[in-house]
């Protein structure tokens, strides 16, 4: 099969061999894949350092009909997310971001909605606005959720730890792009109750516990 060339998020990668790694990736076009990077961990490889969690590349693959992983050929990076990782609150979102779309995205499903959304989500996190990390975990969590199908009208919900506040600003969200939402102090308590709200449907979706909620809640 000739190769194929995606815009692509890095979600996760696994060490496999002695040198080459497992990805899991979110292309544009195709979905979430998951392949094989040869010789990557090597110090001289194709891929230089586009294959960090959630750097925006160009990926170059191809797959055999007889194999379910892809084979990685190489990638173009266009967006790295490296300069959030001085700031620990970001590297934490970072990785929540990665971890619950690893997990709620079906393998083999194009959403350009949800591509957008990333894209969305971690321009903004380059703004380095104060509290930005906790604006973004919150508005990414209330998009995955809805775009996935299994978001609660909330302004009615009857769950009673969500407070009104919460429930407007969700309001908010939902007709605002994260660029575009009215300016406010943000910080780890704002929509608190909210964020566990969202985490739990989502948890009972995939039917698993995620772990960086729990760093979330350290911070």
């Amino acid at each position: 099969m000739p190769a194929r060339v995606s815009e692509t998020y890095v979600l996760r990668t696994y060490p496999f061999r002695e040198s080459d790694l497992i990805v899991s990736f979110f292309t544009r076009d195709q979905g979430k894949l998951r392949g094989v990077a040869r010789r990557a961990r090597k110090l001289k490889s194709n891929f230089g350092s586009g294959l960090e969690r959630l750097s925006l590349v160009n990926l170059s693959y191809s797959q055999k009909e007889t194999r379910e992983l892809m084979n990685l050929n190489s990638c173009d990076l266009l967006q790295s997310q490296f300069d959030l990782l001085c700031d620990f609150d970001a590297s934490v979102a970072l990785d929540y971001v990665a971890e619950v779309s690893e997990h709620i995205l079906p393998p083999n499903e194009p959403n350009e909605r949800f591509f957008r959304l990333l894209n969305a989500v971690l321009n903004y996190m380059h703004q380095r606005a104060p509290g930005g990390a906790w604006t973004a975990i919150t508005y990414f969590s209330l998009w995955a959720t809805r775009l996935s199908g299994f978001l609660p009208e909330l302004a009615n919900h009857p769950d009673h730890a969500l407070s009104s506040s919460s429930r407007e600003l969700a309001g908010a969200m939902l007709r605002s792009h994260i660029a575009e939402l009215p300016s406010r102090a943000w910080n780890k308590d704002t929509a608190l109750d909210l964020r566990r709200f969202l985490i739990r449907q989502m948890e009972e979706h995939v039917e698993r516990r995620f772990h960086t909620p729990a760093l979330l809640e350290g911070l």
